[in-house]
């Protein structure tokens, strides 16, 4: 990497977990200046603005999340066993996802929603991935006549997203994992009943 992208790299990384706990609007540019120990000119000399950082953080953020997903995967397992370590996943990491704020995307989402459309498209973009990644397993245990063929994999997909960031959003906000627990509980249930 060039000394600018490693600025660059160093910007996002010392911000996304700022953006992800005090979200855009709570971010000050001397919260980013204090983050990283830069000036605002060495900030705004590599990014355009506030809102190119925060999507950079967002996407770095997002990406770290997937890491972790993808770590669960095993080319050896079966459908079935690599979309329960999907969920596990949540499951056993909600404490460190809560103290850096909480998910990215759900928080993210929320803010965007209605006051941030220069982030709406990238975070519908991170929920269409996800949501792509689960439908790829469920059609491949039904390839692999490990699931029923009759399902709605992408009806599934959504409803599993709904299940994880409801639970991750009630166990941060509890601080108790019971939340995501059952969120994950009923999802197994759900892929028992539904799709074995």
């Amino acid at each position: 990497m060039t000394k600018a992208e490693k600025t660059k790299r160093f910007i996002v990384e010392k911000t996304a977990l700022l953006f992800n706990v005090k979200g855009y609007a709570g971010t000050s540019l001397s919260d980013m200046t204090s983050a990283t120990g830069l000036t605002k000119g060495s900030i705004y000399g590599n990014f355009s603005n506030k809102e190119s950082v925060a999507l950079a953080a967002f996407d770095f953020s997002v990406q770290r999340v997937f890491d972790g997903l993808k770590k669960t995967q095993r080319m050896e397992a079966s459908a079935f066993e690599n979309l329960s370590a999907l969920f596990n996943f949540h499951k056993e990491n909600w404490q460190d996802i809560a103290l850096n704020g909480g998910c990215p995307l759900l928080n993210a989402a929320v803010e965007a929603d209605d006051n941030l459309p220069f982030m709406k498209a990238a975070v519908q973009h991170s929920f269409i991935l996800w949501s792509k990644r689960i439908v790829y397993l469920i059609e491949k245990g039904v390839k692999e006549k490990e699931f029923k063929a009759t399902v709605n994999s992408e009806e599934l997909a959504n409803t599993f997203i709904m299940l994880i960031q409801g639970g991750v959003l009630l166990s941060k906000m509890s601080s108790d994992s019971k939340h995501i627990v059952t969120a994950v509980q009923r999802i197994h249930l759900i892929i028992k009943e539904e799709l074995l």
